[in-house]
């Protein structure tokens, strides 16, 4: 009983040693592992190991060498037949298993001589097996590609229907213009199923084979390879060019602008749809093996850098105040996909991917704080040369205060960009954060500062003009036009309503500025003591007051009347001040003349207080050309 015992010891200890190891080392380690347990084991395996006839070995070894050999050297696909697949198969999968048993026994030479020979059938069997999956992995992206997408059947419509197809499906025009362009893609909720179950199944299967006979790294890179034009053509589609770094910094403004624009569509396809899709895909035909991560990141690592490339490129470009706008969205963009990074890169093998697009991100962040402070120095060196007709607003001042306007609408993103905080808290997600998670004192400093560098490059150019009364009109003009931009909107917000108000009060006080420098000396010219009246010279000394005072009030009527408000209610509230004060003292003063016996013997320009009042209306005409608008 003991004996009969010992042997089916053995016999399970050989069983266990043959099914659990899957390379040689490991079976040895087991038969070890026995030996250490009880001594008698190990001679006792190695006794019933060697019993194997070599002659049998050979004859083994002939049979699989005729089976293996028939499907290796055949000219057509093994997987055309899934019965010829199959055959194929269990042939690698009895070699495999014989060299195995024959591992512990290649201290044999006759066993070592068979181990030999069988290696290089095992070789032969994973060439053709590797050959096998490139061309499934090729059939199934044909398959793929005319069933799901050229129809337009996508849930997304994510098709590649050409641009260039007419009405009876024929293609128009050269060779180029044949290449499939991808439709917009609105829904980013769904997979791409970029193969046949069938297929991936098969894939799986032959991965199975490789992986264990230790060509995983070949299976690996034939996967990859494949998939990796998938993406390459993918994103193609998709409008986006192969572009290096110093292509992109060399591109006119223009064409990157566009190029910006589909690189944003393609970068949300890509992190959304086509590499969740692939990891999918990967996860099924590697399922169970380390080599799924090794594969997934070889498919999309050269897609992926081909993306972030760019986007560093735009960071590192020029920082003229023009190009704010798509920076801005570029960032944007990145941050938005950072979470779809750490999902779809989550792995060891992707680390540095994700890595680099938090980086970039970062510098994209540094690019815009660069552009704000070239916007300042263009503030600064616009030059205060020739003076802009009438007093209307100067161009700087639109310029400017437009383009803050437009840059506050992606408020949040500059409060993160000038905050420096370019990490969520806790690691959350940025699309999340509200206004209230977010403290706007950096960006609000940053604004009030380039308003002030305006108001004082407004002052320097108010200088030029010789006329105080215009320099007043100048600076009232530029100074309304901004606190009107500055008004109800996201700027205004972040420069506070007591920026506001001392502002609003600058207008007002300019406005003051004018009338007394325009019309003070005619208002004295109108004011007459009563005793003048009665004196020998009264008529005299009246005559030659009136006579200045046509004099003055025709000469700023001329010269205001091509000056310039570009604000209709400013220029009315002006008319109405300038006759309020006016029309009452010259009332008064043709009161007095009245009282003359000679009166109507008085030449007089103005015979009335309404044409006081019409001559006064016609003040801040401007003229053609001059710098009246208010966009």
């Amino acid at each position: 009983m003991a004996e009969n015992g010992e042997e089916k010891l053995i016999a399970v200890a050989r069983h266990i040693a043959k099914t659990l190891g899957h390379n040689d080392s490991m079976a040895d380690d087991i038969l070890q592992i026995f030996s250490n347990f009880d001594g008698r084991l190990r001679e006792k395996l190695s006794e019933k190991l060697s019993d194997e006839d070599p002659r049998s070995l050979e004859q083994h070894l002939k049979s699989l060498d005729r089976q293996i050999s028939r499907y290796a050297s055949a000219d057509h696909p093994i997987w055309s037949d899934s019965a010829d697949a199959s055959a194929f198969l269990e042939a690698v999968d009895e070699l495999v298993s014989a060299m195995r048993e024959w591992t512990p026994m290649a201290g044999e030479k006759p066993v070592l001589a068979c181990l030999d020979r069988a290696e290089d059938l095992l070789q032969q069997s994973m060439f053709r097996l590797e050959h096998e999956f490139r061309l499934l992995m090729e059939r199934g992206g044909e398959s793929f590609d005319l069933t799901r997408f050229r129809n337009g059947e996508s849930a997304a419509d994510y098709s590649f229907n050409s641009d260039d197809e007419d009405d009876d499906g024929e293609l128009i025009g050269e060779e180029e213009s044949q290449i499939p362009v991808a439709h917009p893609v609105t829904d980013y909720d769904f997979v791409i199923e970029a193969l046949p179950s069938g297929t991936i199944s098969d894939l799986h299967e032959i991965a199975k084979r490789m992986v264990v006979a230790g060509y995983g790294k070949e299976c690996s890179h034939a996967y990859s390879s494949s998939r990796r034009e998938f993406l390459e053509e993918s994103l193609s589609r998709l409008g986006l060019q192969k572009l290096s770094i110093e292509d992109v910094l060399k591109m006119p403004w223009s064409d990157l602008e566009d190029e910006i624009d589909r690189w944003n569509k393609a970068a949300n396809v890509a992190l959304r749809i086509l590499f969740p899709s692939e990891r999918r895909l990967c996860d099924r035909v590697f399922f169970g093996f380390s080599a799924a991560d090794l594969s997934f990141m070889e498919v999309c690592r050269g897609s992926t850098i081909q993306l972030l490339n760019f986007a560093d490129a735009v960071a590192i470009g020029s920082r003229a105040p023009e190009r704010l706008f798509k920076v801005l969205d570029v960032f944007e963009n990145i941050r938005d996909l950072i979470p779809e990074f750490d999902v779809v890169f989550s792995d060891q093998y992707c680390l540095f991917l994700r890595n680099e697009a938090i980086t970039i991100w970062k510098r994209l962040g540094e690019s815009i704080r660069g552009i704000f402070m070239e916007l300042e120095n263009l503030i600064r060196r616009d030059p205060a040369k020739a003076a802009v007709p009438g007093g209307g607003l100067h161009p700087i001042t639109r310029y400017v205060m437009n383009y803050l306007r437009a840059a506050c609408r992606s408020r949040q993103t500059l409060e993160q960009v000038f905050e420096e905080t370019l990490a969520p808290p806790n690691g959350g997600d940025y699309r999340r954060l509200d206004d209230r998670s977010l403290t706007s004192s950096s960006l609000s400093v940053q604004m009030a500062w380039i308003m002030e560098l305006l108001e004082s490059n407004l002052e320097s150019k108010s200088k030029i003009y010789r006329d105080p009364a215009l320099c007043s009109v100048f600076m009232m003009n530029n100074g309304r036009y901004i606190v009107q931009k500055v008004q109800d909107t996201e700027l205004g917000a972040l420069l506070g309503d007591d920026w506001i108000r001392k502002h609003s009060a600058k207008v007002q006080q300019y406005r003051l500025n004018y009338q007394r420098s325009s019309w003070n000396k005619v208002l004295g010219v109108l004011k007459q003591d009563s005793s003048s009246l009665a004196s020998n010279g009264a008529s005299r000394a009246l005559k030659e007051k009136l006579k200045l005072f046509n004099t003055y009030f025709d000469d700023i009527c001329k010269t205001q009347s091509t000056w310039t408000i570009f604000d209709e209610q400013l220029r009315e509230e002006m008319r109405i001040s300038v006759a309020g004060n006016l029309s009452p003292a010259y009332r008064n003063f043709l009161g007095r003349f009245q009282i003359l016996p000679d009166f109507d013997r008085y030449e007089k320009h103005i015979s009335s207080v309404e044409d006081l009042r019409a001559r006064i209306n016609e003040l801040f005409q401007g003229r053609a050309g001059s710098s009246g608008g208010r966009n």
